[in-house]
């Protein structure tokens, strides 16, 4: 769980920083759809899990820029940047209709993070325990599927006031829409340390490492 702590007064958003967290403490979300054709395609030719495939994508993605591994330590009042952080994902377990959280250990290459998440899967299947535990785990985001619909929107709120800056994504069922398959996708960051821009950035940068991954 190393870290840099950042000087707020050199921060190059230090301005927005100190609006976003004094003056109106808020975040910002976005729902957009991204073509996941090749993806899908991808992950059948491998004869691998779309699902796993998408979540690595997703965790490059977001550990590519210092701006999607921001954090606050409120003990101690300090802004930091993670050195990586970590996809906290779920399995639902169809007869007690509830998730369980599953922690895997981000890898950049493809192979050690899909076999992580595989394992990490198979073990959070055997039990129907929460075992949420989120102070033990600070430089993880939020990563969670919603397999049973295609939405158009979707909105996360979190307490005002709470300077949460960990990404939190959402994806939902894909569909076709002109003979491509296109899949919703929500993506909550803190204002203060992101805006519109860093916010659409994520859905360019992962169709990006989606052609990257897909045409290697």
């Amino acid at each position: 769980m190393a870290y840099r702590v950042i000087d707020r007064e050199k921060y190059y958003r230090s301005g927005v920083y100190r609006h976003f967290t004094e003056d109106c403490k808020c975040s910002v979300s976005m729902t957009a759809r991204v073509d996941v054709t090749a993806l899908r395609e991808y992950a059948a030719e491998k004869g691998e899990s779309f699902y796993i495939d998408f979540l690595y994508v997703l965790s490059r993605v977001l550990n590519s820029r210092e701006d999607y591994r921001m954090g606050y330590l409120w003990q101690s009042d300090e802004l930091i940047v993670w050195d990586a952080i970590n996809p906290t994902q779920y399995v639902f377990h169809e007869d007690t209709e509830t998730c369980t959280p599953v922690y895997t250990i981000y890898s950049e290459d493809h192979d050690e993070f899909y076999s992580r998440a595989e394992a990490d899967i198979a073990r959070a299947k055997e039990t129907r325990e929460y075992l949420l535990d989120p102070a033990g785990h600070p430089n993880w985001f939020d990563a969670s599927y919603i397999p049973w619909i295609s939405y158009d929107s979707m909105n996360i709120e979190l307490p005002d006031g709470y300077l949460h800056f960990s990404p939190i994504v959402n994806w939902g069922r894909y569909r076709e829409e002109a003979g491509r398959l296109m899949m919703p996708i929500t993506v909550r960051l803190n204002h203060a340390v992101a805006d519109g821009y860093l916010l659409a950035n994520v859905f360019r940068l992962l169709e990006a490492e989606i052609k990257r991954l897909t045409e290697s």
